[in-house]
């Protein structure tokens, strides 16, 4: 962090809203934040507990010497590149809001395509394997109240994090949380999965908020950024300890080719792809 970030960081916690906007919004820009005056909106609103609305409609109000020690504290968390969702502790996903800390990645909305294929195929069963936050399981089981719901992780602490979840949701009792990659042999309707897809050379190219602050070992897939994918197809595939109906896999730009032919070769006679809102081929679908 530079000294003049640091110090404008200091002066955004103090006067009126619209001063407070305006020196936080100067510290994240000088930061290279990607949208310095949405994050101090959003940062704001959080300190002062109203909402952004409020906060626009009112430019002239003052802050709090309280608000502002708060909003200051959390504007040098930012300008230090600390995603916002850590910083406010939640992430709002499909229709229920997680709570995210650094045990697990932050949601994100491309994500939100694995729920899409589930709530299409009204699936009776699920697994969710490396559930992370417990975002897409969790998801689901608002989405699909009739559904089983598995949730699988090999981090411990990413596991509690999604129970977590699921308790302050009131959905503790709709899913199963369980430690590992695969479980023992049995028959899904549907596998889902966002998993470590970056390649290896590719990690140091990303943002500051992914590199400094997310889990890098849900990050990174090896050298093609697909061994975990094929560890997955693996135990799905003749002879694997779980039998999938379909199976839908997050992955990344310019990987749905390969991801294809792998879903192919366990299996799957039916592939297709589906794009992101930013046209991006996201998800492999095999049925």
């Amino acid at each position: 962090m530079s000294t003049e970030s640091a110090a404008a960081g200091r002066r955004a916690a103090a006067g009126s809203v619209a001063e407070a906007l305006t020196a936080a919004t100067d510290a994240l820009r000088a930061a290279r934040v990607d949208a310095p005056r949405l994050d101090a909106e959003l940062l704001l609103a959080e300190a002062t507990g109203r909402e952004r609305a409020m906060l626009a409609a009112h430019p002239e109000a003052p802050v709090d010497a309280a608000a502002a020690r708060a909003f200051g504290a959390m504007v040098r968390r930012r300008v230090s590149r600390e995603p916002v969702a850590y910083i406010l502790g939640r992430r709002g996903f499909r229709q229920i809001e997680l709570r995210c800390d650094g045990r697990a990645l932050i949601p994100r909305p491309e994500t939100e395509l694995l729920v899409e294929v589930a709530v299409e195929r009204e699936a009776g069963s699920v697994l969710d394997v490396g559930t992370g936050s417990g975002a897409i399981a969790l998801a689901i089981a608002d989405e699909l109240p009739w559904t089983e719901v598995v949730a699988m992780d090999t981090s411990p602490s990413a596991l509690a994090l999604a129970a977590e979840n699921a308790q302050a949701l009131g959905l503790a009792g709709r899913v199963s949380f369980e430690l590992g990659s695969l479980p023992r042999p049995r028959r899904f309707d549907l596998v889902v999965a966002n998993l470590p897809y970056i390649r290896r050379a590719d990690l140091t190219g990303l943002a500051p908020e992914i590199t400094r602050f997310e889990p890098g070992e849900a990050l990174v897939g090896g050298e093609d950024g697909l061994d975990v994918v094929r560890g997955l197809l693996a135990g799905l595939g003749t002879g694997g300890d779980v039998w999938a109906e379909a199976v839908a896999l997050e992955v990344g730009e310019g990987q749905a080719p390969a991801v294809e032919g792998l879903v192919r070769a366990t299996g799957f006679a039916e592939v297709e792809i589906r794009r992101d809102l930013a046209g991006i081929e996201r998800v492999v679908i095999g049925r």
